[in-house]
């Protein structure tokens, strides 16, 4: 009975979630019902579903590291919605765009940058294709090498850390790999961070990217016609101003984002804490592409919280004590007058984004994305529980390992399932979905390398999945934004390579753990 419930609710679910019902809801209906199915008939104890207050409570509510999943895309928007991308388009289109290729490199360049600032898949490719995607084709270039590099670039964001992906993935593994050691007699469980995945996923997205520009050189090399170079235009010369220009363009994002990932490697900061002030600094730069005077302010606002970060870390300035150097209070008073600068600037950069408008858009695009997140978490933590409740957690480890090949075959069809699932699902309603239910066996498996690697290996399979005709969700996201006159079969055939390269890394991830385990070792010697 047990093994016909579970099967079946599986089933409902996946019929639910394909006539396009709410995630969330079918999420949380599929759970009741069957939770309900399986009391009746005596195969679910009803104290199961009595500990959904105390699950919430304590995976949801409590867990610190899902407070970063608001602010990280409250940064992201952010950037998205003050005209980042559009610079470091533009000036990037002028400094490659001579060359052959060279406007899809810039666009490959621009959404890596944008996938480690914002790790939104669909606002990336939507952005890139709306900005760069009339100027490739009035340029010449084939419509479907076009298409191909900006859904390609628009999905990096599912690999290159921070984002949101890997975010709700750390969760999910940091809770399937405790129950993994538990079920293997260990008893006091190794955690695993987020900053963990995070720097696992560092090389394997940097090497994708490497990859996707390798084969635009080829490309350049092999079909000149299909990416022809652009004839520098009059006033357009690479002088001290342009550079200047660039620089501007290039740094801001790029400091922000080397603050928030680098303080979380190396451990400065949580990645709650990385996420906020990864949300300042988007509303500071924001604020920054104001007007000189606005930028001169932003710029002061981030040096004072930078003195007041070295004064936090090298004075004590706790006034209480009986005897208080005078540097301690010289130090004390230093603090008081920078957190009341930073006060001003941060207040005076969102008044300055609220009265643009920026402000508004980019809060109610927060709040749209972290609620749907969120519902679909409190559904997910529901479904997961019955499924267990019914015996389903056991089921699943014990085809995965009985399986003929066993550890190899088992991480196939998974990914395999994955891969499926990416056509029709968000990576959203799989990482709380499937995660949960096929990492804990196979992480009991031996030989497996670890939570890490398997986080990564299944960053990459979804993202594979993003790009995959027919149903690949970039291609949607691209269809919806690019003109007429590009045909859906020329976006189908132009991600085609970019899918063989995904495969490749996928082979090559694989193949070489240690493409994903060897940083976070040396990092958190692990």
């Amino acid at each position: 009975m047990s093994l016909i419930l579970t099967l079946s609710m599986f089933l409902v679910l996946v019929g639910f979630l394909l006539s396009g019902y709410p995630v969330a809801f079918t999420l949380g209906g599929t759970g009741l019902l069957f939770g309900l199915i399986g009391m009746s008939t005596g195969t679910l104890d009803q104290t199961f579903l009595e500990l959904l207050p105390n699950r919430l409570f304590g995976n949801v509510i409590r867990n610190e590291l899902l407070f970063a999943v608001p602010l990280f895309v409250a940064m992201g928007v952010m950037l998205e919605k003050s005209n980042v991308a559009e610079e470091l388009l533009e000036n990037m289109g002028r400094l490659f765009g001579t060359l052959n290729g060279g406007l899809g490199i810039s666009v490959t360049i621009v959404g890596a940058l944008l996938a480690a600032s914002t790790g939104i898949v669909g606002a990336t490719v939507v952005t890139m294709g709306l900005l760069s995607l009339p100027t490739m084709l009035r340029r010449g270039y084939d419509p479907s090498f076009a298409t191909g590099t900006i859904a390609a670039a628009g999905t990096l964001g599912q690999i290159i850390p921070p984002s949101i992906v890997l975010i709700l993935l750390a969760d999910v593994m940091s809770s399937a790999w405790q129950q993994a050691q538990i079920s293997k007699g260990i008893f006091s469980p190794t955690p695993m961070s987020a900053g963990e995945l995070f720097a696992g996923a560092l090389i394997p997205g940097l090497s994708l990217v490497g990859l996707y520009i390798l084969y635009q050189i080829i490309t350049a090399i092999m079909r000149p016609t299909a990416c022809p170079a652009i004839p520098r235009e009059d006033g357009q010369a690479l002088d001290r101003t342009f550079y200047t220009k660039l620089l501007l363009a290039l740094f801001p994002p790029l400091l922000l984002i080397v603050a928030v990932l680098g303080s979380i490697l190396t451990g400065v900061a949580t990645p709650t804490e990385a996420a906020s002030v990864g949300a300042i600094g988007a509303i500071l730069l924001g604020a920054a592409r104001m007007g000189r005077t606005s930028r001169n302010v932003a710029l002061l606002t981030l040096v004072a919280l930078g003195l007041l970060l070295f004064i936090a870390d090298t004075a004590d300035l706790r006034m209480g004590r009986s005897d208080v150097p005078s540097s301690d209070r010289i130090f004390f008073w230093l603090a008081i007058s920078l957190t009341t600068l930073f006060t001003v600037g941060l207040a005076r950069a969102l008044w300055k984004t609220h009265t643009s408008g920026v402000l508004g858009e980019a809060m109610r695009s927060t709040v749209r994305i972290s609620s749907m997140i969120y519902a679909i978490l409190i559904g997910a933590a529901l479904f997961s529980l019955v499924f267990r409740g019914l015996g389903g957690d056991v089921i699943i480890e014990n085809m995965l390992h009985g399986l003929p090949g066993g550890q190899f075959t088992a991480i196939l069809l998974v990914m395999l399932l994955m891969f499926v699932l990416g056509f029709f699902l968000d990576f959203i309603e799989i990482t709380f979905v499937v995660v949960p239910v096929v990492a804990p066996a196979l992480l009991a498996m031996d030989g497996t390398y670890g939570p890490i690697w398997l986080g990564v290996l299944m960053a990459m399979n979804l993202q594979t999945s993003f790009l995959t005709p027919p149903f690949g969700f970039a291609l949607f996201y691209l269809r919806g934004v690019a003109p007429d006159s590009v045909p859906t079969s020329a976006i189908y055939k132009g991600v085609l390579p970019f899918v063989l390269i995904q495969i490749i890394a996928l082979g090559l991830i694989a193949t070489f753990p240690e493409l994903v385990t060897w940083l976070p070792g040396k990092m958190f010697g692990n």
